[in-house]
């Protein structure tokens, strides 16, 4: 599986690495911080990779933030809660939205369910994602200006696109 990813810049890897001692009490803490645009069944990566440099021609850079820390109580997939670093940005959920209609949709995962997040941890009590949820972060605000398509087999970055593309 595929997916295509926002880099997160060090200032939210801060932010991470901040709350990372209230983080114990859950049964994974995430070392690698992504933020997910789109996610792809497809296995085939050249035709994948030109089937999204066409789906992204045009696509303009776009602005994202980092708000709060929110948790998912009841995520579609995999232990619950979920806690997570909330993000705020239009331009992602447009251009999710855009891929959506080109590419469709994970369920449960994408289309009118996506959330742009970046996952802190999972698994534990929901006592302690909501105590979490209470701490204070400073926003941080970026430009993004690439995204990366990301191989889940391999763990690692097949491949880099600019934007505007």
């Amino acid at each position: 599986m595929y997916s295509l990813n926002v880099p997160i810049p060090g200032q939210v890897a801060r932010v991470a690495s901040d709350l990372f001692p209230y983080l114990a009490p859950f049964d994974r803490v995430r070392d690698r911080h992504t933020l997910v645009c789109k996610r792809f069944e497809e296995t085939d990566y050249d035709h994948l990779r030109t089937r999204l440099h066409e789906a992204l021609r045009g696509a303009p850079a776009f602005e994202a933030r980092i708000t709060d820390v929110e948790y998912f109580e009841d995520p579609p997939r995999g232990s619950a809660p979920v806690v997570y670093l909330a993000v705020e940005s239009p331009g992602l959920v447009s251009l999710h939205e855009r891929l959506v209609d080109e590419f469709g949709a994970v369920d449960g995962l994408e289309g009118d369910d996506y959330t742009p997040h970046v996952t802190l941890a999972r698994g534990g009590s929901i006592a302690d994602a909501r105590s979490l949820a209470s701490h204070d972060i400073d926003p941080v605000e970026w430009t993004v200006s690439q995204l990366d398509l990301y191989d889940a087999e391999f763990r690692e970055t097949a491949a880099s696109i600019s934007l505007p593309a």
